[in-house]
């Protein structure tokens, strides 16, 4: 009742309340000893674990062997997500024998699909205050609390970033203000910087393309950023470094059952399991199974008891990626009241923007795939809070992508359709545990809270958790100036240095050595896959040692490059099926295969076919009459024979008689680009439709477009040649 009205007295005079309430000494004492715990429970954790594998991984050949032969493990994890790897490595540092599972491959789901924050949540701080409710202030105590633990145990793959929350109404100014500093107030010892209000100079000083009208100023709060699905990688490889037996494309296809001898009671006592990538079956015996598959959690229910109820709520969240420009290298952008209320952000990541997201139900699928509709409500957002002076077109959309998010209803509840709003952990009679629910963000206390219900439930001995400032992997050795070090020792690009120091943070030497020479001046060794992305080739080869699989794996988790340009993903895929099939020996037809899916997957998860098909659904040219002149008067610079139509061999004469040199085969793909009908030409219909399609923002960077501009300017400049600089005709 007196943290009901401390609340209520917070709400109505702002976040300074809170000082008063606490005593302004005690919350002072109380920030240096939540410090002072957090480092006594760093140096416990480093210096009481025992590494059976300090140098190398095993291989993915070497786990499987040990699920298959291990008498019986105490934990076997069903799951790779975030949850399922923290369960994993909080289980084996309590000197559990521990096993996981995973059917596809580690943070293939919603996990790589979030919205790369690590945040407690300003909007339940403030259904907390606003309604009283005590339990949405502790989750988010909570997960500000787990925020500060992942930004100390992976500095490599994490950072503080502030978040502009601009403000359009004087009265609004003073209502966000008190509730982002009661954020800060509740993070305690654990707020990354204070937040502080920017008069309308100094927010469009800091953010130029925001929308200048009616703007009074702006609030900046400060939470953390990550890379997804590196990190739940840094989770995975972290719980192998410390002795699980962890294995990716291995499914589980039906729970193992024995019957207790005092009760008769069935209880679960493993998983029969197929490795995906072979077919070979075989059991993995466990005193425990967790269930921690995510959206999938009620599948894995029904496998131990098919009349169970489902308590999974799958809600799709989509998200964007568009240029880098977009938005200010160091600056996100939230906004809080959408035109149908669901909260945008806008965010700086890996040099690109992303913004999103969206909130609406979908049903539970393997591949989800973004919606053109959810494409263009995140646009129209972001065009409300953007200068008019900059256009924000479909075309720059590189890649988008849809994420599931398993929100659950408590089984236990008398009032089963009620969402829970943080989540579950929940045992069957058969002791099945399950985890569902949460965020990214809590994933080791979810993990904590799990192990905890399963040792009690199964009577494991164990030792007290020990995750709590445990560093993942890549984060010892790390340094906000390790990349100086790749640079000078290997000759490295500056930018590619940087990359590999953010990704790999203390083992990008690792991935350094293994870089080829590339016979220039300058850069010595890092030959890259696509120009204009800092990822190197020799990151395919490490990501084999980190159980990539498939060229998907590649570009979508072990690299990011599916995440932030289709097309720049889909040039680099020939090379990284070519570096994987050496060293996995793979045959061609694997190779094609290889190739296939991964292209499907891009076509359809990560929305290249939403991008294609903003030219092939133009069906109706919206041009005016001076602008179809101009564009039959340009086409017919490179069609002189009036053919109606272009081919390579077109192009290629007048790129010669201008002197600029371009690869057949790049060639043929910049046409093939434009070619709707793929008969290897390029009519003039075809041709205005790009043109259009360019005008009206549905396309854009479309490279045989620039291409046909530039080669027509450069011969206008030329003009006719005259007899007396021909030297009279002789």
């Amino acid at each position: 009742m007196a943290f009901r009205k401390a609340l209520k007295h917070t709400a109505m005079v702002g976040g300074g309340a809170v000082a008063t309430v606490f005593g302004l000494s005690q919350l002072i004492e109380y920030r240096k000893t939540q410090h002072g715990l957090a480092r006594l429970a760093h140096v416990a954790a480093e210096a009481e674990l025992r590494v059976p594998f300090a140098d190398e991984f095993p291989s993915r050949q070497a786990q499987l062997a040990a699920l298959q032969n291990t008498e019986e493990f105490d934990v076997l994890v069903v799951g790779g997500g975030a949850t399922g790897a923290g369960c994993a490595l909080d289980a084996v540092t309590r000197n559990l024998k521990t096993a996981l599972v995973e059917r596809s491959d580690f943070s293939s789901g919603t996990s790589s699909r979030s919205t790369k924050l690590l945040h407690g949540g300003v909007r339940y701080l403030q259904k907390a205050i606003m309604q009283l409710d005590y339990e949405q202030y502790m989750m988010v105590k909570e997960a500000l609390r787990e925020r500060a633990n992942l930004l100390e145990i992976a500095p490599h793959l994490s950072a503080p970033l502030p978040i502009m929350l601009p403000v359009y109404k004087w009265w609004q100014l003073p209502y966000y203000w008190a509730g982002i500093k009661m954020y800060d107030l509740v993070a305690g010892a654990q707020c990354l910087k204070s937040s502080y209000v920017l008069s309308k100079a100094k927010a469009l000083e800091h953010f130029p393309m925001l929308k200048k009208d009616k703007l009074v100023g702006a609030i900046v709060y400060y939470d953390g950023q990550h890379n997804d699905a590196r990190m739940n990688l840094a989770i995975a490889l972290s719980s192998v470094r410390y002795g699980a037996a962890v294995a990716n494309y291995t499914e589980v296809m039906h729970l193992l059952k024995t019957k207790d001898p005092q009760s008769g009671q069935e209880k679960v006592c493993g998983a029969r399991c197929r490795d995906v990538i072979t077919g070979h079956e075989f059991d993995v015996k466990a005193k425990c199974v967790i269930n921690a598959t995510g959206p999938f959690t009620d599948s894995l229910r029904k496998m131990d008891n098919q009349e169970t109820k489902n308590i999974c709520q799958p809600s799709a969240g989509v998200h964007i990626v568009i240029p880098g420009y977009y938005s200010p290298d160091n600056m996100g952008l939230l906004d809080p009241a959408t035109s149908d209320g669901r909260i945008i952000f806008f965010l700086p990541w890996e040099k690109m923007t992303i913004a999103g997201t969206t909130d609406s139900p979908t049903s539970v699928t393997a591949h989800p795939i973004p919606g053109e509709d959810d494409i263009n409500f995140i646009l129209r957002e972001i065009r409300n809070y953007l200068s008019p002076d900059v256009e924000v077109r479909r075309g720059d959309v590189l890649a988008a992508w849809s994420g599931i998010r398993p929100l659950v209803t408590d089984p236990d509840s008398k009032d089963t359709q009620s969402i829970c709003r943080n989540h579950i952990v929940s045992i069957s009679d058969s002791g099945l545990v399950t985890i569902a629910g949460g965020k990214w963000t809590t994933y080791r206390s979810m993990a904590e809270e799990t192990l905890d219900a399963a040792i009690k439930a199964h009577g494991l001995s164990a030792a007290p958790c020990k995750s709590v400032g445990l560093t993942l992997e890549g984060g010892k050795g790390w340094t906000p100036t390790l990349y100086i070090r790749l640079v000078q020792d290997y000759g490295l690009e500056n930018e590619v240095a940087k990359h590999l120091a953010a990704t790999y943070g203390g083992k990008a030497f690792d991935v350094a050595k293994m870089a080829q020479v590339t016979g220039q001046r300058w850069p010595i060794v890092g030959k890259r896959l696509v120009s204009e992305f800092p990822y190197i080739e020799a990151e395919v080869l490490y990501a084999v040692r980190e159980y990539a699989c498939t060229a998907t794996d590649v570009i979508a988790r072990r690299t990011r490059l599916g995440f932030l340009n289709v097309q720049a993903a889909d040039e680099a895929l020939p090379r990284i099926v070519q570096i994987m099939g050496k060293e996995l020996d793979w045959s061609e037809e694997k190779k094609t295969e290889e190739l296939e899916t991964a292209r499907k997957f891009l076509y359809l998860e990560m929305g290249y076919r939403s991008r294609a098909e903003q030219l092939t659904k133009t069906t109706e040219i919206n041009l005016d009459t001076q602008e179809v002149a101009r564009y039959k008067k340009r086409f017919h610079k490179f069609d002189k024979e009036s053919k109606g139509f272009i081919t390579t061999v077109d192009v290629q004469q007048v790129l010669e008689s201008i002197n600029v040199q371009i690869d057949e085969n790049a060639l043929h793909e910049i046409l093939n680009e434009v070619d709707l009908n793929k008969n290897g030409q390029v009519e003039i219909d075809e041709f205005m439709q790009l043109m259009s399609a360019v005008k009206k923002g549905q396309v854009s960077d479309s490279r045989l477009a620039i291409l046909m501009k530039t080669a027509e300017e450069t011969l206008d400049k030329r003009g006719p040649v005259t007899v007396d600089r021909s030297g009279g005709g002789f």
